[in-house]
């Protein structure tokens, strides 16, 4: 379905691509400076994109921006929830694009910044979510904490919805589950309730590009700097507030790790190398699910985040002037 060219102030900017590209800074940079580029009368806000930055309290691991370095922008979807709740992609669609709103509405520049593909695609794409059904759901919680396992649960995945089962990681319990839940609801397969790179409103989308061995670098002297920072002492920290039980947050990528070290099952040099290992497996998911999409315009990174804002803010000019084919290299 085509769109009209909206007013450059009421275009989403949403900057994504690979974990430890730059996007936060980038994205800082883009919602400070757009207001004047695009004619705005009000300033830019983020609203993040990261499923485990919804988190109060995983501040280092989520690589999360301290308040004191946001340079008193606005951040919305950030330290919304505790962390034994359990984030919900439909949820986050429906408060997330009410702050677009009221962004909008305020006369202000919606920024989109983080790394979660499918949360990306909920805020930004038409795209409506099967509803659950709690006894389904827990047989198949059940199962994957049985003999059976989040592979065994893949493999049936596989038979049922081959599409879904490629693009979803085999030890990925919870989108497995999630999955075969939503097969068994609607009696439709997983993959035929995806997004089609279809904008809910008017947007563009920017993904930052890295040389793969500059960006695993990166993610070293990251996940080296987030245990240095004290990600060990976040998590018994968050320990008091029920982590451990958390089906979600206990494992994330860092959080498991560093609660190994707590337990004596890895010591620190090791927990590293794996927090880095997942994070690099990660980042080249991330680039896997975004190349598809005929959407995205892909930047290098390379430069100072001053300078790729700049760009940013070029292609989305350009795009609210009817220019969507733009890429840089």
């Amino acid at each position: 379905m085509d769109q009209p060219d909206p007013r450059p102030s009421d275009l989403v900017i949403a900057v994504v691509g690979p974990t430890a590209s730059g996007k936060s800074d980038v994205a800082l940079s883009v919602a400070q400076r757009a207001p004047a580029r695009l004619g705005a009368r009000g300033t830019g806000e983020l609203v993040s994109a990261d499923a485990l930055q919804l988190y109060r309290g995983m501040d280092i691991g989520t690589a999360k921006t301290p308040v004191e370095e946001r340079r008193g922008i606005a951040h919305h979807q950030i330290d919304v929830l505790e962390v034994r709740d359990e984030a919900s992609v439909a949820a986050y669609q429906r408060h997330a694009r009410a702050d677009v709103e009221g962004i909008h509405a305020r006369g202000g520049v919606a920024v989109v910044a983080g790394g979660s593909g499918l949360y990306q695609r909920a805020l930004l794409d038409v795209i409506d979510f099967p509803g659950t059904d709690p006894r389904v759901r827990a047989r198949l919680e059940a199962e994957a904490e049985g003999p059976l396992g989040a592979r065994g649960l893949h493999e049936r995945l596989a038979r049922l919805d081959p599409d879904s089962a490629r693009r979803i990681d085999p030890r990925n319990a919870r989108r497995i589950i999630r999955a075969l839940e939503v097969i068994e609801v609607t009696g439709r397969p997983y993959s035929a309730h995806m997004p089609r790179h279809e904008f809910h409103r008017p947007a563009v989308m920017v993904a930052l590009r890295r040389d793969w061995e500059e960006l695993d670098r990166r993610i070293a002297a990251r996940t080296r700097a987030m245990f240095d920072a004290g990600l060990v002492e976040e998590v018994r920290a968050l320990e008091g507030a029920g982590l451990r039980g958390a089906r979600t947050a206990s494992r994330a990528t860092g959080y498991a790790q560093a609660l190994a070290v707590i337990d004596g099952l890895m010591g620190v040099d090791e927990a590293i190398d794996s927090v880095a290992l997942a994070t690099r497996q990660l980042a080249r998911r991330q680039v896997k699910w975004l190349r598809p999409d005929p959407r995205v315009v892909w930047l290098d990174a390379a430069g100072d985040a001053e300078d790729v804002a700049s760009h940013v803010l070029d292609i989305a000019e350009a795009r609210a002037a009817g220019g969507v084919a733009l890429h840089h290299a």
